[in-house]
């Protein structure tokens, strides 16, 4: 008892001073690693990077700066660091490779905000889903269907597979395809459908709409329609175009025929 009495008398005031360097070394390095968080945040946000990036990075940069912190101040206790941090290493392995699905999500999110092939409010075909951006998240992409269905799709199946952004660029085109009879008058047809596309204000005069035989097919004469029109009325302008070329169509007595086969019967007559 004497020994120990004697120990802690000897050694109370270096390990005193000890404890005290490694609370100051913690206190201090804690309000560093804060002021170049900050700092990284700043900059990053100066640069135009997207607002969930810089929070998330700038949290992971805080979060190493800490660690760092942390083991400085364990070292000042004498302690050997070397063994801690393989065990930290080891920890830190061991996590990743049982988050290894969230650790691609996350690596994908990093990739939409940086590359952003499309952004909130874009209507878009990815991931096997279709729908209008809702939020991108750093793990997965939220959007809602056309008839108001939420859909949530994982980062890594939209990067990793085609993106179609519809809502990208300003203008779209209308591809249309009406048949008409072997019997119907090809140049009346098309008449009747550039009047129809000239009565649609909506129609761009550039690129100017082509309107052009494009297959004789088995049973139809197919006319090619291909006006361009702003992208938010594309499906506005389609249906309309549509009912008034078919109403026009049925006007002038020009039909768009069903799909025929002719099927020919042959009578074998039995041997005598």
């Amino acid at each position: 008892m004497e020994n120990i009495i004697t120990w802690v008398s000897e050694n109370a005031l270096d390990w005193g001073i000890k404890i005290g360097i490694a609370i100051a070394i913690f206190i201090i390095g804690k309000i560093i690693a804060r002021m170049l968080s900050n700092l990284v945040q700043k900059a990053m946000t100066r640069a135009g990077t997207d607002a969930i990036l810089v929070g998330f990075l700038g949290n992971i940069t805080y979060g190493i700066l800490l660690v760092a912190v942390v083991l400085a101040a364990v070292d000042s206790l004498g302690v050997n660091v070397t063994s801690l941090m393989a065990i930290v290493a080891a920890a830190g392995l061991a996590v990743g490779l049982a988050l290894k699905d969230s650790l691609g999500n996350f690596a994908a999110g990093v990739m939409i905000v940086i590359f952003r092939p499309f952004k909130v409010g874009d209507f878009i075909t990815a991931g096997g889903a279709d729908g209008v951006v809702d939020e991108i998240g750093l793990f997965s992409t939220m959007m809602h269907t056309g008839d108001n269905q939420r859909v949530i799709v994982p980062n890594s199946s939209i990067i990793g597979g085609n993106i179609t952004n519809v809502s990208a660029l300003p203008t779209r085109r209308i591809d249309l395809v009406f048949g008409i009879s072997y019997d119907d008058n090809i140049g009346q047809a098309r008449d009747i459908i550039n009047n129809v596309l000239q009565a649609e204000e909506r129609i761009l005069d550039d690129p100017a709409p082509v309107v052009r035989v494009g297959e004789l097919a088995d049973s139809s004469v197919n006319i090619q329609v291909r006006p361009w029109v702003k992208t938010d009325d594309y499906w506005g302008v389609r249906c309309d175009l549509l009912e008034a070329i078919k109403v026009e169509f049925d006007g002038a007595g020009i039909s768009i025929p069903y799909p025929q086969q002719d099927v020919y019967m042959h009578e074998v007559k039995a041997a005598s």
